[in-house]
Formats: structure tokens, C-alpha cells, sequence
């Protein structure tokens, strides 16, 4: 990747709370096309550190560039508008609207369109296709007229996975995805990651290593606030330090 400026990076990130660190000089590369898995047992410093990347907790100290411009300060509307987008651990759909409406007001959100007191009932009927064509993409065609709110867990997280994508983004973070989710259609979730745009770069943060090492090509280990190591799956999967710091995790339930 030399000589290819990220699509993301951190330079030095550091975030206190009083005498608390919770994350500790954090320097962090994303490309274009990048997948990408941020991985740590609890309490990590995953969360604040996605938190950060998306403009919900300021860090102390650091920097964060989102292609050539630095983007520390500016707020998470700012961000989604540069292209950085992410799916949240905690759902945040519309729930009694239908899926297609879900998606489709992500999709004008980005085209301004409800900015706009006059409008063409084309730009309504192009947003339709484009929600529709989303939904196909993610297995979710049958459902678009069914509530959000009565689909079963793994499809919603797929609807959120589909309103990101919606807005188009150079950066898509998925936040644990997997959790939650019976295994059976974790599977099917990671199979329809394969089909994603391939030039967006896309981080997973995830705590169970299982679906990462099935996901990423590359892999940082995140332990208090720090990294530990970063690196292919087959030298994560060895690496002596990433299994004491998970197996000492199960020693102490």
C-alpha cells in the first residue's frame, strides 16, 4: 500500500476520562477496498474509539484524517457527508415504517432531497429503485413492505447494514454486527459482506473472533486502550499475545 493515502487514519489518538485512558496513541490505517477487523476483549476501548472515528466523543488528544483532510472536530453530520458511515451495535431503525422506508430516507437524506420544498416526482421514483436495488443486494426483497419492527433480529441488523449503504460512504464501520445474531444467519451476514462494493473500505469492530477471521484480510488487536498487534489473520491466529489476552478473559468469566 505504499505510496496510497488512507481513506482513514488516526495519527497518536488519545482519550481520558479524568485519570482514566481509554485509549492510548492509536495509530490506525484504512485503504480503499480495505477489510479491515478491529478486534479486543471487553473493554478494549473499541466503542470510544469507533466513537471517535465518528465524531460522538472528542478525543483528548491526536489527530483523525479522513482521506487528506483532517476531520478531528468536525461533527458526526459532517463525517456521514465525507463518506464515513456506520451501522450501530444498538438499533436504531424506524420500526413501525417498512423496510423500503427505512432505506429510502437514508438514500434522500443523501441526495438533499428533503432540503428541497419543490421536487420532481422522478428524484421520488429513482430513490424507490435505488432502495429496492439495495435490498436485493442484501437478501431483503421479500421483506421491503414488512415492518422493521416484526422482522427477526439478523434481518434488522441487515436493514441497518442496507440504510449505511444507502448513503453511499467511502468508510463503512460495521459495529459488532454478529451480536445478537443466532449463529445461522451470522453466516449469512458475513456472505453478503463478500458481495459489499469492493472499493469501500469497510472495518468490522467485533469482540468474538470467529466471524473475523472468516471477514478480514488484515486484523488489529485492541487491549486497554492500545494496540497490541496488527496484522493478516494466519499471524493473528498465532500470535501467542492474542491468546493470552482473550483466554485470560474466560479464566476470569
Amino acid at each position: 500500500m505504499d505510496g496510497v493515502s488512507p481513506v482513514l487514519q488516526t495519527e497518536k489518538l488519545c482519550k481520558s476520562f479524568g485519570a482514566l485512558t481509554v485509549a492510548q496513541n492509536i495509530d490506525f490505517r484504512l485503504h480503499a477496498g480495505d477489510r479491515h477487523a478491529l478486534i479486543g476483549p471487553n473493554g478494549a476501548g473499541k466503542t470510544t474509539f469507533v466513537n471517535m472515528l465518528m465524531g460522538a466523543l472528542a478525543p483528548t488528544s491526536g489527530r483523525i484524517l479522513l482521506g487528506t483532510e483532517e476531520i478531528t472536530r468536525l461533527g458526526q453530520a459532517g463525517r456521514v457527508k465525507r463518506g464515513l458511515g456506520r451501522t450501530f451495535q444498538i438499533n436504531t431503525l424506524f420500526s413501525h415504517l417498512p423496510v423500503l422506508d427505512n432505506v429510502a430516507l437514508g438514500i434522500a437524506e443523501r441526495r438533499d432531497v428533503a432540503r428541497r420544498k419543490w421536487r420532481p416526482a422522478s428524484s421520488f421514483k429513482e430513490i424507490i429503485e435505488e432502495s429496492k436495488e439495495l435490498l436485493s443486494t442484501l437478501g431483503l426483497a421479500d421483506d421491503a413492505l414488512t415492518r422493521a419492527i416484526d422482522l427477526p433480529y439478523g434481518k434488522q441488523r441487515l436493514v441497518e447494514i442496507a440504510i449505511a449503504l444507502g448513503l453511499r460512504p467511502k468508510v463503512l464501520l460495521l459495529d459488532e454486527p454478529a451480536a445478537g445474531v443466532p449463529s445461522a444467519e451470522t453466516d449469512r451476514i458475513l456472505q453478503l459482506f463478500e458481495k459489499l462494493p469492493p472499493e469501500i473500505a469497510i472495518l468490522i469492530i467485533e469482540h468474538d473472533m470467529d466471524p473475523v477471521f472468516r471477514f478480514a484480510r488484515r486484523i488489529t488487536v485492541l487491549v486497554q486502550g492500545e494496540v497490541l498487534v496488527e496484522g493478516p489473520p494466519e499471524e493473528i491466529a498465532r500470535d501467542p499475545r492474542v491468546h493470552q489476552v482473550y483466554l485470560g478473559e474466560q479464566h476470569h468469566g
